[in-house]
């Protein structure tokens, strides 16, 4: 029997894990590492791997002086992109896919924290899984930064804020948005001082308050999400 080549999960602090994404990917090997300040990690090539996470983190995705494993993430994202390896970024892993790909990052220009909309726009397995075109379910944001899209991208999702707020690209998918979070990993970040340091009490308990009634509808629109890239994950093997 062929041995089954595991997902890579590159987390950046250790309250941003990948949530649901774990539970979508039950029935593939996975292994989580963290390379952020190795200036030269030892990464596996992109025959070795059947898929990529890359999770978020509050560094700027173009810090590279400041975190010199970040550079070592963007050339494996390049790699895996260029030989079809599924590959699905969250937030600070959204930007360093689209960095990979040549994009620009744009720092401090698009703040969103909170449950607010995003807009489908072009329909995606994965984003698909969110709802269809057109439609503009609620999902929890929290970033500062942002990225224009890569050539030769297909815009997936959008807001006023943020132009891109998802993309494919290839193999891989952009999401600037946290889908991966259920009820226990937001209130973990609600009680990081990391998370909610620049926020008023009010914001935060608004965003509780928003948790608990959009995460209902959310929890099972992301596991349909995640569970259409585990697939693409699964048929490369």
């Amino acid at each position: 029997m062929s041995r089954v080549r595991p997902v890579l999960v590159l987390t950046h602090a250790p309250h941003e894990g990948p949530g649901a994404i774990s539970r979508a990917l039950a029935d593939v090997p996975y292994g989580v590492r963290t390379v952020l300040d190795v200036a030269d990690p030892r990464l596996p090539a992109p025959a070795d791997v059947s898929g990529i996470v890359v999770m978020g983190g509050p560094m700027d995705a173009d810090d590279v002086a400041g975190h010199p494993g970040l550079a070592a993430e963007r050339r494996l994202l390049a790699a895996a992109v260029d030989a079809d390896v599924p590959v699905l970024g969250v937030c600070l892993g959204h930007q360093l896919l689209a960095l990979a790909l040549g994009a620009r990052l744009h720092r401090r220009t698009a703040h969103e924290v909170g449950f607010a909309p995003v807009r489908l726009v072009a329909d995606d397995p994965v984003t698909g899984g969110l709802g269809a075109v057109g439609e503009a379910p609620a999902v929890l944001h929290w970033h500062s930064d942002e990225v224009d899209l890569p050539d030769g991208a297909t815009l997936l999702a959008s807001t006023d804020a943020t132009a891109v707020q998802a993309f494919r690209a290839g193999s891989g998918v952009g999401l600037q948005f946290h889908p991966e979070l259920d009820a226990a990993m937001l209130d973990l970040w609600l009680a990081t001082p990391d998370m909610v340091g620049d926020l008023d009490p009010a914001d935060v308990d608004e965003i509780r308050a928003d948790g608990a009634r959009h995460l209902p509808a959310l929890l099972p629109a992301a596991r349909r999400a995640f569970v259409a890239f585990a697939a693409q994950v699964q048929a490369r093997g």
